[in-house]
């Protein structure tokens, strides 16, 4: 097990370098350039002319990568012009609110899909299955953008239960915890359809495995049979899925966030676009490479540990 975490981490670490060379060579493919990107095309070119020697940007590529990546190294991904103020900054403020968002509704997916995965598993074909399948074929098919516009009428406007926006959201992780309930329902709805069809088809191929049928043989009971064999293998598939969710997770984020005025790095992102703010969205763009690496690692991580054939020798 030591080998393969060890063989996994540095395989994150070249695939961490790659990405900062691909984020490095978009900041220098911008339009116009790098700081005609930053001061806007009205800039003079005796204010371009200051910054590029300010910034060091008249020094060959090799040198200045290797200059944005020791900054990058030390936390510095550059300078918000539209925000005026450090980019480190502005994720910093915003990154524990996504995390919060996605995180709760990842865990209250996964709370609802896995038991729902095995019950529809174990009375498959049952027109009780069928009936769930069909509901979550819907939430499944249903865009993020619709799905959380329908929430917000039945929920918001109808039953009043939950603010449409997250007017109330203060510092720090927010003040209102009603803020939260629409945002996270929406992501939650898809992610449940989405894990609880593969956590029931693994249910089935284990169900159907020789290991179960000689623990029947054997006298083990439902109980034990569920827990110990079918629960633990079926899990590997859906752990998996987990970390390679994490991207479409973070892009639905984007749209959530929009769509409720969430402050999160979706919507910090937006505004971002909005305004042209280079460096912030790059800023984003490698933060979110990250997060979606290290969501691979720990997924792979945890697959070994469920399913020990997968470890290297």
């Amino acid at each position: 097990m030591t080998n393969y975490c060890l063989r996994r981490l540095a395989q994150a670490v070249v695939v961490t370098f790659i990405v900062s060379v691909v984020v490095f060579i978009l900041l220098h493919a911008l339009p116009g350039g790098l700081v005609r990107a930053q001061l806007g095309p009205k800039a003079t070119t005796y204010a371009v002319h200051q910054i590029t020697i300010q910034e060091g940007l008249n020094k060959p590529l090799p040198v200045q990568f290797w200059v944005w990546l020791w900054r990058l190294l030390h936390g510095n991904l550059g300078w918000s012009y539209k925000e005026n103020q450090a980019v480190s900054t502005l994720l910093a403020e915003f990154v524990p609110r996504t995390l919060l968002l996605v995180g709760s509704s990842m865990l209250l997916a996964l709370a609802v899909a896995v038991p729902m995965g095995l019950i529809q598993g174990i009375r498959r074909n049952h027109i009780d299955d069928h009936g769930v399948s069909a509901v979550m074929l819907i939430f499944y098919t249903t865009p993020s953008f619709l799905l959380g516009t329908v929430l917000i009428v039945v929920l918001s406007i109808w039953l009043n239960v939950a603010p449409s926006t997250a007017a109330n959201y203060g510092a720090g992780f927010g003040t209102d915890v009603r803020d939260l309930v629409l945002p996270v329902l929406t992501l939650c709805l898809g992610n449940v359809s989405y894990f609880s069809r593969y956590m029931r088809s693994a249910t089935i191929d284990c169900l159907l495995g020789d290991y179960v049928r000689t623990a029947r043989a054997k006298g083990a009971s439902t109980r034990d049979i569920l827990l110990r064999h079918v629960l633990r293998n079926a899990l590997s598939s859906t752990v998996t899925l987990l970390g390679l969710s994490l991207p479409y997770v973070l892009s639905g984020s984007l749209i959530v966030e929009a769509l409720y005025d969430f402050p999160g790095v979706g919507l910090l992102f937006w505004n971002a676009a909005q305004d042209r703010d280079f460096p912030v969205l790059l800023g984003v763009v490698l933060v979110v490479t990250l997060a979606t690496i290290a969501g691979s690692l720990l997924a792979d991580l945890g697959y070994a540990w469920l399913d020990p054939r997968v470890r290297y020798k």
